[in-house]
């Protein structure tokens, strides 16, 4: 019986506990969206937790005044076109780093090459990459956000996936050939289905990175035209250089609603793709 009581004990005070942790997670958002709804007049005044008048006015304001539909589609199309070309080179690199039979002698020091990039800070890689889209005459357009994005993803994606590939039996694919399966079918309709959940997971985080990319984006980036939703924020200020918090707060409820959104939904491959491998048998 005192087991029992116990029990219930730990387990009220672990619920308690989540129910606090989750509270203080989540107030600033809750926060955000407050400061988003209220009518001007109420985010000049004292704040309470709960609006006395909502208004849409800052929402209605964001996509009319200030054009952050373009921004919008902008970093909608730099992220899912870099996550693309990320998960497709990356994919086949890391596939190719993590099997034996595909030995060539720069596999190691292009191996650590690889690593290397992911390990420095995306600064580092700023002149140069500014000097050469400078001389191809590509800074007026989108194109040198997404190479950026690119450039820092791949890294990530082979780093990630290699692990997956490593563990994956390697008498799968020497069965598949022996029934005449070649390299291409091995890799299409035997390994990738079976690394789908770190694919997803890697997809995920890859995605959230070029969302939210700034550093290249202030910098390769010249005409309002090319925004993405982090420059389009950041310029978010009255003609006085007076930030106006609610249109802020509306933009970043705006930014933050499609990725809570994808992340929601693609949960439980985040936490299967990023717990696989943690525990060996």
């Amino acid at each position: 019986m005192k087991i029992k009581r116990k029990n219930i004990w730990i387990t009220g005070a672990k619920a308690v506990a989540g129910g606090i942790i989750l509270i203080i997670a989540l107030f600033p958002i809750y926060w955000l969206l407050l400061m988003a709804i209220r009518p001007a007049n109420q985010n000049m005044e004292a704040i309470s937790l709960i609006p006395r008048g909502i208004t849409f006015q800052y929402f209605r304001q964001l996509f009319q005044d200030k054009g952050f539909d373009v921004a919008l589609k902008n970093s909608l199309i730099n992220s899912i076109v870099s996550l693309f070309f990320s998960l497709v080179l990356g994919l086949c690199t890391s596939y190719v780093l993590a099997r034996k039979r595909f030995d060539f002698p720069v596999r190691k020091p292009m191996t650590g090459w690889i690593f290397l990039i992911r390990i420095l800070p995306p600064v580092a890689f700023i002149i140069p990459l500014y000097i050469i889209f400078g001389k191809l005459g590509i800074l007026e357009t989108r194109l040198p956000i997404i190479l950026a994005c690119i450039l820092i993803n791949l890294p990530l994606v082979i780093w990630f996936m290699l692990t997956f590939f490593k563990d994956v039996p390697e008498e799968m694919e020497e069965s598949a050939k022996m029934d005449g399966a070649s390299e291409w079918q091995i890799f299409f309709k035997i390994i990738l289905p079976l690394v789908l959940p770190g694919i997803a997971a890697v997809a995920m985080l890859s995605f959230m990175y070029s969302w939210n990319e700034y550093t290249y984006s202030i910098i390769l980036t010249r005409s309002p035209k090319n925004y993405t939703i982090p420059l389009a924020l950041a310029v978010l200020n009255t003609e006085d250089n007076v930030t106006n918090f609610g249109l802020v707060s509306a933009g970043g409820i705006t930014s933050f609603l499609p990725m809570a959104l994808f992340v929601l939904f693609a949960q439980n491959y985040l936490i299967s793709g990023l717990s696989s491998g943690a525990v060996k048998e």
